[in-house]
């Protein structure tokens, strides 16, 4: 109950569906919150279900220091992120920390390259508010992992919470926010760590939608029912349910198995007449990666110095 004890002044600039998900399970905790967005339309919405909304963040009758999160739509624009309404909706909070005295802090939520919070983020408040970051204001990255089907219910019960920050008043402030909903909570000094976690995570999902994609291609080809198969697989294979399985950088996979059946079973799908290019793609990265580490053992052993003070590994 400690989150009604001491509730918080907390700003959603950018209220589509993360943004409502996040103000309105802060709300449920007794904080008082208030939402933002450039639409008016969403505004009159948010506004008709009995929420404080506005176009316009404004601070100058704050009386205490208030969290402000980020929660700007970030799409791709070709092969990269655009990045512009971030930059907007940053600049805009900018010129509202300059019109008040009091150090807020603001938390990038939405997912962005790593090194954007740091980066453009903190140039931009910098810029637009005429204050320098840790002093004026406090920045954090704190990034979401909400479905859109179940953004409120996922927000309310988190399986993972990540803070990014080097300000430790900021971490123990999002500290203070978000313990109270549980799950396991990880933080890292450096944001750019955080951002690319959302990065990662994103990626490994859509990583293994594609895998099992293409062994459905490969299942329908040989008139096999995949369904069964992965399901079996999701309970048998370590990948499946040791989850540090693999996920030591700079290691690639040798051995006997991995490499035979990776490239055996290519030729399998070849013969079936099924193109694989995720399976050829892993084979082709790890001898990729095969090559580095030999490259940098070659160098390691080159220098005499560097050889009797690295540690050996296992």
């Amino acid at each position: 109950m400690e989150s009604f004890m001491h509730s918080s002044r907390i700003f959603i600039v950018g209220s589509g569906v993360v943004g409502t998900a996040t103000g309105e399970g802060f709300r449920a905790f007794g904080h008082r919150v208030s939402f933002v967005d450039i639409s008016p339309s969403r505004v009159r919405q948010l506004q008709a279900r009995g929420l404080d909304a506005s176009t316009k963040l404004d601070l100058t009758d704050e009386p205490a220091d208030a969290v402000i999160f980020l929660t700007l739509p970030t799409p791709n624009d070709g092969l990269a992120y655009d990045l512009r309404a971030l930059t907007e909706g940053t600049a805009a909070v900018g010129r509202a920390l300059a019109a008040t005295d009091r150090r807020h802090t603001v938390v990038v939520r939405s997912t962005v390259p790593p090194g954007t919070t740091d980066g453009l983020v903190r140039s931009v408040l910098e810029h637009s508010s005429g204050r320098t970051e840790g002093e004026g204001f406090g920045l954090a990255a704190n990034p979401e992992f909400l479905r859109a089907a179940t953004a409120g219910e996922d927000f309310r019960n988190p399986w993972m919470t990540v803070i990014g920050s080097r300000d430790l008043r900021a971490v123990a402030q999002l500290r203070h926010l978000l313990t109270p909903y549980g799950g396991k909570l990880r933080t890292f000094s450096d944001p750019a760590e955080a951002e690319l976690v959302k990065c990662a995570n994103n990626l490994f999902n859509a990583t293994k939608i594609s895998f099992w994609n293409e062994l459905w291609l490969v299942a329908r080809r040989a008139n096999l029912d995949l369904d069964d198969i992965a399901a079996t697989v999701a309970d048998a294979a370590e990948g499946s349910w040791n989850p540090r399985y693999g996920i030591r950088g700079g290691a690639p996979y040798g051995g006997v198995c991995l490499p035979k059946d990776t490239r055996g079973f290519l030729g399998y799908a070849e013969e079936i007449g099924v193109e694989m290019p995720l399976l050829r793609a892993v084979v082709e990265t790890n001898d990729r990666m095969v090559e580095v580490v030999d490259q940098e053992a070659d160098v390691a052993v080159s220098i005499p110095f560097a050889r009797a003070s690295t540690p050996a590994t296992v």
